[in-house]
């Protein structure tokens, strides 16, 4: 494994931020420090969690214990996020799609290791205490859960070590939903379980599109990400296998969502299945921007999906 303390800029390197850090404002810090924790992630990350806490809810949750579920999840997401970046800025600065990151960037938006990290922990610190004394205990212990798991178990752990690094790693992004059933619950239900399990099998297909187009990236930083050390075939294939496995998933949550649901779910399921087999025919003849297209399109269907659920939970009537 890449040790990261083992990093060692060049004297021009030295020189670039030194003159970067003569024309760092506060804006600019403000940003780079958004930019680390990687907003669109944690954009999708809520977009599952409120629907959940609709569901346990079965209506509205009130205003203030919504608003607290979110800042904290979104806090908690972005300190694991920074300290994902903080772990890895040695083969982001290796890796065309994350080159532009602040910390390994040398503008004036550049973010020193140091100040990533304070800034990580700080944030993690800041969710527990707020999900713990003003939400419940549960929900802080969760919410830290998936800050250590992505930190320790995926970061650290497997994804400079093995091809199952996104599988089981993957596993962080499944906590939001946990986390919005017990802000609501004070416990974490079956519903909750079935969605848990619907983004881990999600999670697989959509990263495997995004790293069958930026391999080489990968390759060059010595992440054996599965479309690195398996032919294209193969992951295709394994991406149809997640898909249906997935859908049966979404579909085992109809008898408590609903009909209406159930009927949203198996449209939605029909559709990505038929785009993953898609993939896997146009891996045939070497389509470059196939996997985009069900990289763009998975995060489409969570949405939907996820909308399915929230306005099921709303319905007078269970659908």
């Amino acid at each position: 494994m890449t040790q990261v303390s083992g990093i060692r800029p060049s004297a021009a390197g030295h020189q670039a931020r030194a003159e970067a850090d003569e024309r760092r404002t506060a804006g600019c810090v403000a940003r780079s420090l958004l930019q680390l924790t990687k907003p669109r992630i944690i954009e999708l990350l809520l977009v599952t969690t409120v629907p959940t806490m609709l569901l346990a809810q079965r209506g509205l949750p009130g205003a203030r214990l919504l608003a607290l579920t979110l800042i904290g999840g979104a806090l908690a997401a972005g300190s694991a996020n920074t300290l994902n970046c903080y772990l890895d800025r040695d083969i982001d600065a290796m890796m065309r799609r994350t080159s532009r990151r602040p910390l390994v960037a040398t503008g004036p938006g550049a973010i020193k290791p140091a100040e990533a990290l304070a800034f990580g922990i700080a944030l993690g610190v800041l969710a527990t205490l707020l999900l713990a004394l003003l939400v419940n205990e549960l929900a802080a212990a969760l919410a830290d859960g998936a800050i250590l798991f992505y930190v320790f178990v995926y970061t650290l752990g497997l994804k400079r070590r093995t091809a199952s690094n996104i599988v089981i790693g993957g596993t962080a992004g499944c906590f939001p939903v946990l986390v919005g059933w017990a802000a609501v619950r004070g416990s974490v239900g079956w519903p909750a379980i079935v969605l848990f399990a619907v983004i881990f099998l999600w999670t697989p297909p959509h990263f495997w599109a995004l790293a069958m187009k930026f391999k080489d990236d990968y390759a060059a930083a010595g992440v054996p990400m599965l479309p690195v050390v398996a032919p294209a075939a193969i992951v295709a294939r394994k991406i149809v296998i997640y898909s249906y496995v997935m859908v049966a998933a979404t579909l085992a949550l109809a008898p408590y969502a609903g009909g209406i649901y159930g009927v949203c779910a198996g449209a939605l399921g029909a559709w990505f299945l038929a785009a993953a087999h898609r993939l896997r025919r146009s891996v045939t003849v070497g389509e470059s921007a196939a996997p985009m297209r069900l990289f763009h399109l998975s995060i489409v269907y969570l949405t939907l999906l996820f909308a399915a659920i929230a306005i099921a939970a709303l319905l007078p009537w269970r659908g």
